[in-house]
């Protein structure tokens, strides 16, 4: 039954949460990025704590800011949450992970084998299959290992953004698999190096996951057709996989009525997308979390997330803010005009971007800053100048063909698809390697190519291939969540590497990272919010990026409030808390577009070429 304007769900009481309700020992939340995953994780945590439990939270996320939102530093060791008793925080950190895992591995043949066979050990271990493994293995130390997770009631999991999370959770299956089948010989891949006597511990995490007295998985979505998609999607593969208890929590659901244009707009497209979810969504058990005005950092904040009836509410929360005096206004003007935060409109970016007349635009960021959709925009843009253009993604859990909805000449849309890349790359190397080995090799050749890490080098030489299509058109990269890009960004570093060592000193070569480094070859956007986590995160991806030698060439502040002028009290407290945050980003940034938050979703050509029109 469609839900109608009065009974909107998220302006009620949420003091007794469902996802919460007799919580097992095991909570992981998930969802796409950006919306609010990590927010509610700690707000879980903080509420299982006060409630006499003893809670250990965890994050498995790549580009984790759980240390932020707590204002301590977390590391990949526990830490007490010395504000709230009874609570501990553990990030695994993938850099300390590899490291420790690296170290396990060379440690006992360092000063045995010669030091080119260490080097050579040591390269195997630095692509991103190290990552996953070195992350996985810590991951299942905390479903397996009863004697130091023992004096934890509950576990709770702040997951990465949800192609990450996926593979996360079927890697116990896949792991376990690989090593029943007898599959192996992995010539190249050294992290697999002592699997073997991990058999046991995967088939613990494996039968854990799966019992839904130890493991609750919370769907966390906004009420947006994009998320909720991409949350329907992550309940049929889980439930696939055996986690069948399952729980949708929809966050930041504007309460109330408002007479601000923009606000009706936002809530008229907030039903729609609920009324419009898939069915298996729908008959989840939901919690509906109202929009805060404020960021979600700090205990306080944190508490008013889930507050108690009558206790630890926060005086802004929605349906207060709602029925309270406007805020200080915030500066008014043209919704359309970003000069009056000192930066330059998307247009103009295009514009600079166009000069060069071919390239590559890699759009990165925090998951759920609107990469995909900006980078359509900016793809759109530039075909419209009448260049051509390739627009593509990295990002499994992208939807460009959905962002366009419509075909527009010099346009060609493309998604490096994993599953389509392992095909491709497995039968080229059947076909090349292949042809020289009898049916004894091919076989070892195969099981070799089975591998749960052949996807990182499938993957790879499609980023590659694209790489070489921007020496005559434009080629737009919309890329994976920061975590997922850095790890490519690795993979690439790597094979630069390895190619300088093979080819030495005199020789002439050009490889991947190398583009990427030169600016007039590659131009990195980093897309944000206006917030603190995605302002915080941006800023971290431009140092990471400047040690590996690509500086950023711009910043793209999207669907900020302060530029699009509401008159909403409750969306006027946001847009003040937006303005230190642009004031951070101007400091950060060399160029900066703001893009404003619109009454409609940017979908299709015309809203698309509308952001950056000229």
């Amino acid at each position: 039954m469609p839900l109608g304007t009065d009974t909107l769900p998220g302006t009620g009481s949420v003091s007794s949460p469902a996802f919460l309700a007799d919580a097992p020992r095991f909570l992981f939340l998930t969802g796409k990025g950006g919306v609010g995953k990590t927010s509610i994780a700690c707000a879980s945590a903080i509420r299982l704590a006060e409630d006499g439990a003893s809670v250990l939270l965890v994050s498995t996320d790549p580009a984790s800011n759980v240390g932020q939102v707590f204002g301590v530093t977390i590391g990949n060791t526990v830490t007490q949450i010395d504000a709230v008793p009874g609570l501990a925080a553990l990030e695994i950190d993938p850099e300390q992970a590899v490291q420790q895992y690296r170290e396990r591995i060379v440690g006992p043949v360092r000063g045995l084998l010669p030091a080119a066979e260490v080097a050579s050990i040591e390269e195997q271990l630095s692509g991103a299959c190290t990552t996953e493994i070195a992350s996985f293995n810590e991951f299942t130390d905390l479903l397996t290992d009863a004697a130091w997770t023992a004096a934890y009631d509950h576990i709770v999991f702040d997951t990465a953004p949800t192609g990450h999370t996926i593979r996360l959770l079927q890697l116990p299956g896949n792991w376990t698999d690989f090593l029943t089948l007898g599959k192996g010989d992995p010539s190249c891949l050294g992290p697999l190096s002592g699997l073997e006597k991990q058999r046991a511990v995967y088939a613990q995490a494996v039968a854990a996951l799966g019992d839904p007295e130890r493991t609750r998985l919370v769907l966390v979505a906004r009420a947006q057709q994009s998320t909720l998609a991409e949350a329907a999607r992550t309940h049929a593969e889980l439930a696939a996989i055996g986690m069948s208890r399952q729980y949708l929590v929809v966050n930041g659901v504007l309460p109330g009525e408002d007479a601000d244009p923009l606000a009706a707009a936002i809530r008229r497209r907030e039903l729609r997308a609920l009324d419009a979810r898939d069915p298996a969504l729908a008959a989840l058990p939901t919690d509906y979390l109202p929009l805060m005005a404020t960021n979600m950092v700090g205990l306080p904040a944190l508490r008013s997330l889930l507050p108690r009836d009558g206790t630890g509410a926060s005086t802004d929360s929605a349906a207060e803010l709602l029925t309270s005096g406007p805020a200080a206004p915030v500066q008014r003007g043209n919704s359309s005009d970003a000069a009056q935060f000192g930066a330059a409109g998307l247009s103009a970016l295009v514009d600079q971007i166009a000069t060069d007349g071919h390239g590559l635009v890699m759009l990165m960021g925090k998951g759920g800053v609107g990469k995909t959709t900006m980078a359509a925009a900016v793809a759109v843009a530039l075909a419209e100048r009448g260049f051509a253009v390739h627009l593509t993604t990295t990002d499994p859990a992208a939807h460009l063909t959905d962002t366009l909805d419509g075909e527009l000449a010099n346009l060609e849309v493309s998604r490096i698809d994993p599953a389509v890349e392992i095909e491709r790359y497995t039968e080229h190397v059947l076909a090349t390697k292949g042809a020289r080995l009898d049916e004894q090799g091919l076989a070892m050749l195969r099981e070799d190519l089975r591998s749960p890490c052949t996807e990182e080098i499938a993957v790879f030489q499609a980023f590659s291939r694209v790489t070489r299509e921007a020496r005559h058109k434009f080629v737009v990269l919309d890329t994976a969540p920061t975590g997922h890009t850095l790890l490519l960004l690795d993979a690439t570093g790597s094979y630069h590497r390895e190619v300088a060592r093979q080819m030495g000193t005199g020789m002439h070569f050009v490889t991947p990272m190398m583009k990427l480094q030169d600016p007039a070859e590659t131009k990195v956007l980093l897309v944000t919010l206006a917030e603190t986590t995605p302002v915080l995160e941006a800023a971290g991806l431009q140092e990471d990026l400047r040690r590996a030698g690509i500086e950023p060439w711009a910043w793209i502040v999207n669907n900020s409030i302060a530029a699009a002028a509401p008159a909403s009290p409750l969306l006027q407290r946001r847009a003040a808390n937006e303005l230190p945050e642009i004031d951070a980003v101007h400091r950060c940034a060399a160029r900066t577009a703001v893009v404003p938050l619109l009454a409609v979703e940017p979908i299709g050509i015309p809203a698309l070429a509308a952001l950056s029109g000229r």
